[in-house]
């Protein structure tokens, strides 16, 4: 292990994924599995497919959920490691992904990682799906845990040994391979230093996330597997409750959706110090405050930070207590609310 909890790894190039990758996840998988391959897709479903699905009729705690996922890592020799900074401030301003752990080894094809094993990566993006009134689809936050598998390869055939890996996982969490699929393109994408394939899973209709061979552009040698899901749209998948409820529990029908998310985001963002700017990862928490509709938080935020605030610290004590978060929220609305009032006087 080096400084700052970078590991040393070994070479061993990939080649040749189209034709290679079919045999190596049929090698990983066994004969329980049926294979589609056709005009360079390929699609995976399990022989005794077909049998309805009986969701728990307990849902787990959030807490037991990831207690579950722990432990089944661990199972297979997989630690949890540490999450990555909320602030990234390299090629983006704030932790979009898990699989940014690998930055040194698939961007700069050094034999480098930020982290490596299970990692329940609590992330900000804005490119979650949309409706047709610009609200968040079902299944979709600006805040969630990505939770994942981030580890480097030596050879191709690991990849198929994770994913069979992740298989026996779902069956602790009480999923069933029969209703598990895999499906994707075999030939290797690539986006600037990185190249890589690119296979989805789903739980019988619902899309759960995928695992991606990941190696650098010009040094084949640098491999590794980013395995990724959701902890909310995993436990959605097992439950089958509503997704509003599921993530927002009694707060569900207390304020528009879009509120709920902002304040869960501003609470993630403030929890770990930063705060609203004109700029940079500053900016990001004044943009999701300034969607948080006035009138909903006339009486205040501080029940709904709270259980944010719970919740975010499953992953990581923050370094702000949830007062602070709160006031902050109130005080970048009241911010907000003035140079609204403002602005209709001087247009006035």
């Amino acid at each position: 292990m080096l400084k700052g909890g970078l590991r040393e790894l070994a070479p061993g190039p990939p080649t040749d994924t189209e034709g290679r990758l079919p045999a190596v996840l049929r090698q990983a998988l066994g004969p329980h599995w049926e294979f589609t391959i056709a005009d360079g897709r390929i699609a995976i479903e399990h022989a005794h497919r077909g049998s309805p699905y009986r969701p728990p009729r307990q849902a787990p705690s959030w807490e037991g959920l990831l207690a579950e996922l722990k432990a089944s890592f661990a199972a297979q020799g997989v630690p949890q490691d540490a999450c990555l900074p909320l602030r990234w401030g390299r090629e983006t301003e704030l932790t979009i992904s898990a699989v940014q752990a690998l930055d040194p080894l698939l961007k700069d094809g050094r034999p480098l990682t930020y982290r490596s094993g299970f990692l329940p990566q609590p992330v900000v993006r804005f490119t979650g799906q949309r409706d047709a009134s610009g609200d968040l689809r079902d299944g979709f936050l600006t805040s969630f845990v990505n939770v994942s598998r981030v580890q480097p390869i030596q050879r191709m055939d690991e990849y198929g040994v994770i994913l069979d890996g992740w298989l026996s996982v779902l069956s602790r969490l009480g999923f069933h391979a029969r209703h598990i699929s895999v499906q994707g393109k075999l030939a290797a994408w690539r986006r600037r230093q990185v190249e890589g394939v690119t296979l989805r899973f789903n739980h019988l209709d619902l899309s759960l996330g995928d695992i991606v061979l990941l190696w650098n552009a010009d040094n084949p040698a640098r491999m590794a597997v980013d395995l990724g899901t959701g902890l909310e749209r995993l436990a959605w998948a097992r439950t089958r409750l509503g997704w509003m409820d599921l993530v927002f529990g009694r707060f569900a029908p207390l304020a528009p959706p879009p509120t709920l998310d902002a304040v869960r985001t501003a609470t993630l963002l403030l929890a770990h110090g930063i705060r609203p700017a004109a700029r940079g990862a500053g900016g990001i928490t004044r943009r999701v405050i300034g969607t948080i509709d006035p009138d909903s938080a006339r009486l205040g935020v501080s029940s709904l930070v709270r259980a944010s605030y719970r919740y975010w610290r499953l992953f990581g004590e923050p370094n702000v207590p949830w007062p602070a978060v709160a006031m902050a929220i109130e005080e970048e609305l009241g911010i907000s609310l003035s140079v609204k009032v403002d602005r209709v006087r001087h247009t006035g």
